[in-house]
């Protein structure tokens, strides 16, 4: 018998389960986190982050179309996450340490 799946990801920054997506210190200038119910995401759009336009801002929006949480390890990072989230502007967005590890699990969690 198979283990089963993985059913969350949590690398420090963000958090995924089964019921919600957590952004940590997402909220400028409390730090305070967003918790994003999965039933809210109607969909997401993963992209190689840019060399400048978001690598470089560490928490806010460069482009006004999303906003990023407190992140002090963007630079380093290689993959932007936006989400579609309804009721929010603007979309919020993340940058997962294991970005292959964190789409696998968003696929398997959201509905189709």
């Amino acid at each position: 018998m198979s283990a089963p799946a993985r059913q969350f990801y949590d690398d420090g920054r963000i958090q995924l389960d089964r019921e919600a997506l957590t952004l940590r210190r997402y909220h400028f200038p409390s730090g305070t986190s967003k918790v994003i119910p999965l039933r809210d995401i109607r969909s997401y759009r993963s992209e190689p982050l840019g060399l400048f336009l978001q690598r470089f801002r560490l928490w806010g929006s460069s482009d006004l179309r999303r906003w990023l949480p407190l992140d002090i390890y963007r630079p380093i990072k290689s993959t932007l996450v936006t989400f579609d989230v309804a009721g929010s502007f603007p979309d919020p967005a993340c940058t997962p340490v294991r970005p292959k590890e964190f789409l696998a699990l968003l696929d398997d969690l959201l509905p189709s």
